[in-house]
């Protein structure tokens, strides 16, 4: 049987006081208590007046400790779960500041190509030309027009890469070995050995074709009964004049005109050659030093690669077997994170248990002093 606080009051020789006595606060008070939750494995019901009446209680007999608001971890508990889902690595992108480089890296990377298909090329057009009765001029233009772009382009990569490297000098000065560094260095010890590459087979087409072009201007002096030697060839060719091949050639007959004529566009072509080795000689010699002074670090790269071919092989492995494991177990990858989603919940369980204890004691007694005061 329910007893009313005002019969226990007057069971106990307590006078209950007047009802015009009954101060805001109190209402206040059974307010809160009305519109409060039961406490049901959570602590969110406590209200802040309901704290604020307890903390502000002025006539209590008891000294207890003031009830303090519960933290709610509920937050804190979501977002580590949220955190530990997350295994994509985040990449600060620093506002595009990479993004220009690498596209920088790959205008140089099509101009080398677009290099290597010319060159391709001129060795086409060279062996047209050298298994032809006759000079084309057409043929010959077309061979002109490829060396030509083929220098402009490797003017431009060369400027190119030079920029780059002197962006990367600016970089180890103030960054030192960050991650960055080791990338645009590594880019451009790359595309500087794929350069000198290029260039290396270029002038050895070009060098092959004079070589063959001397080989035929020897034969054709040989068809007209002159006999010279290598190095009088070389003599020859160094001079500069046509005329000195044809001195003593009788220009009689239609094949010794044509011989003739051969002998001269042959001995052009060489010339040619030798002036379009010598302007891309330096350009061709700064690069490759640069690529020799980068040795160590292009053999380290080579280094990394060879390993990292035995760890891509040892990865394999290792895949097979954990098919061989998930096959067993589906969920046996989600082991370790569910391990570790489970001990972070029982941490905080036990603290929310503690604080559930302290809100219900804390309840028990605020109830207790306003029964005591009604």
């Amino acid at each position: 049987m329910r007893v009313e606080p005002r019969v226990a009051n007057e069971r106990l020789g307590r006078r209950h006081p007047p009802a015009n006595h009954i101060t805001a606060k109190s209402a206040a008070l059974r307010a809160a208590l009305k519109t409060a939750t039961p406490l049901v494995g959570c602590v969110d019901w406590i209200r802040v007046p309901f704290v604020e009446c307890v903390d502000d209680t002025e006539d209590t007999e008891d000294n207890t400790t003031p009830l303090v608001m519960t933290k709610d971890r509920l937050a804190a508990l979501k977002a580590a779960q949220a955190d530990d889902d997350d295994v994509a690595v985040g990449v600060d992108d620093r506002g595009g500041y990479m993004e220009e480089f690498f596209q920088e890296v790959e205008q140089i990377r099509e101009n080398i190509e677009k290099m290597q298909t010319n060159v391709e090329e001129v060795k086409k057009i060279h062996s047209a030309i050298l298994s032809a009765p006759q000079t084309d001029d057409k043929v010959k233009q077309q061979l002109d027009d490829l060396m030509a772009d083929i220098k402009r382009t490797a003017n431009r990569v060369r400027g190119k890469l030079k920029v780059m490297e002197q962006n990367i000098e600016q970089l180890e000065q103030t960054s030192m070995m960050s991650a960055d560094f080791r990338i645009r260095k590594t880019q451009h010890s790359m595309l500087s050995q794929k350069f000198v590459e290029v260039m290396t087979d270029y002038n050895k087409t070009q060098t092959d074709y004079r070589e063959r072009c001397k080989a035929r201007i020897q034969r054709q002096l040989e068809i007209t009964g002159r006999s010279t030697t290598n190095e009088e060839l070389e003599e020859m060719l160094e001079s500069g004049n046509s005329a000195i091949f044809t001195q003593g050639i009788m220009t009689d007959t239609q094949q010794a005109k044509q011989t003739l004529a051969d002998i001269e566009a042959r001995h052009a072509d060489i010339i040619k050659l030798e002036n379009s080795i010598r302007e891309l000689h330096d350009m061709f010699m700064d690069m490759a030093m640069l690529v020799e002074s980068q040795g160590e670090m292009i053999d380290r790269i080579e280094y990394h690669v060879e390993h990292a071919r035995e760890y891509i092989e040892t990865a394999k492995q290792d895949t097979k077997k954990a098919r061989e494991f998930q096959r067993k177990s589906r969920r046996g990858e989600m082991i370790d994170r569910i391990e570790f989603h489970v001990s972070s919940a029982l941490e905080y369980v036990e603290e929310a248990v503690k604080d559930t204890k302290k809100a219900m004691e804390y309840q028990r007694k605020a109830r207790r002093k306003i029964l005591y005061k009604l």
